[in-house]
């Protein structure tokens, strides 16, 4: 599904460099290349501040820590994702309140989002889906008219742009009080373990941000909160700071894998290509498809025989995990959720994929479509 080796090998003098700095200066706990790394990532965002931290779990974590969210508070955010998004907002005693999702983009639908808000509702987590920001203007009205905060969930669209109606254009992240994202190996941004990052333009934000991941501290030894400890490793850091320049190529490349794809799948019924906002951008961190009447498993298996890896993402929606079953929740309520659950499947989608395996694997497509 994604090829970090030859990534790698592309740039390897400037990560090895870049890995060797940190050893010879021995400052592997929040060493020089954290700071500068996240200032590099702010001025990339065009965001004040970028705050590193161990994951993009944690990140969520700690957004919800520094908005001062209480126990029983309901935090809204879509049925069709990853279960980290649900997981912070049940750990720390808030409620989570699943909601469907828009059958084309597969992000959160605006409509029943609004209409899932009560008086203790207290945030919104728009989940920025496969690589394609959610209805941001939409949201942020919604938001703005019910007096909620908005943290953004980036990790698989870090320099995605959404282009508001009167042309504006925000990064994904930068729009909402908090942006956080994931740099685990495999995302369009991707570390060489785990690490991940808050964004806001929030100063207030930003110091509870630091202090929270830094054991509640503002000072060492004075704990001002409660706090965690998540710090981004300056290895990590000093790796990451190399790929950033590569982050806006590495988005075109994706995309003309995807238009390649889009293009050889277009006159094929059994296939839905993945839909895109006019105006806003996508970095494809998926290649998702919806097969048409089509047995899934078989499809998946004759790749498999042809040596072509799928995924799917998700094969089950949050309300139906055994963790954050509630019910209030029915397949009834989800049913594209649930339809969605049964057809999507993912293909391989990275930047170092040559002519020749992106058109074996379209023809291997075609083939075990039939």
């Amino acid at each position: 599904m994604v090829d970090l080796k030859r990534q790698y090998l592309k740039i390897k003098p400037q990560i090895d460099t870049a890995i060797q700095s940190v050893i010879d200066a021995t400052q592997f706990i929040k060493g020089p290349k954290v700071k500068e790394f996240e200032d590099n990532l702010a001025k990339y965002l065009q965001v004040k501040h970028v705050i590193g931290v161990a994951n993009g779990t944690d990140a969520l974590q700690i957004a919800m820590m520094a908005l001062d969210l209480q126990p029983e508070d309901e935090v809204i955010t879509a049925d069709f994702t990853y279960a980290a998004t649900a997981e912070v907002i049940a750990l720390l005693r808030l409620k989570p309140i699943l909601v469907e999702v828009n059958p084309k983009t597969f992000n959160i639908d605006t409509k029943a989002l609004e209409k899932a808000i009560t008086p203790k509702t207290k945030a919104i987590v728009p989940v920025h889906l496969f690589g394609q920001c959610a209805d941001m203007e939409a949201i942020m009205k919604i938001a703005e008219k019910h007096n909620l905060f908005v943290i953004e969930d980036v990790a698989q669209a870090i320099g995605a742009d959404y282009t508001f109606a009167d042309k504006t254009i925000h990064k994904a992240g930068t729009i909402g009080d908090i942006g956080c994202t994931s740099f685990f190996p495999s995302k369009n941004l991707g570390c060489y373990g785990d690490g991940g990052a808050l964004y806001t333009n929030d100063d207030i934000l930003a110091t509870r941000i630091r202090m929270i991941a830094n054991h509640g501290q503002s000072v060492q030894y004075y704990h001002d909160k409660v706090g965690v400890n998540s710090r981004l490793d300056t290895i990590q850091a000093a790796i990451l700071n190399e790929k950033l320049p590569y982050l806006d190529e590495y988005a075109k490349r994706r995309n003309e894998l995807a238009d390649f794809y889009d293009k050889a799948f277009a006159d094929c019924p059994q296939l839905t290509v993945p839909s895109r906002k006019k105006g806003s951008t996508h970095v494809f961190h998926q290649y998702t498809l919806l097969l048409n009447g089509v047995n899934r498993d078989e499809f998946r298996k004759k790749l498999a025989e042809k040596n072509v890896p799928s995924m799917i993402y998700y094969p089950i929606p949050l309300h139906n995990q055994k963790a954050y079953q509630d019910p209030r929740f029915t397949d009834a309520d989800f049913p594209i959720s649930t339809d969605l659950c049964q057809r999507v499947v993912s293909l391989p989608m990275h930047t170092e994929m040559d002519s020749e395996q992106r058109e074996y694997i379209v023809k291997s497509v075609l083939e075990s479509i039939k």
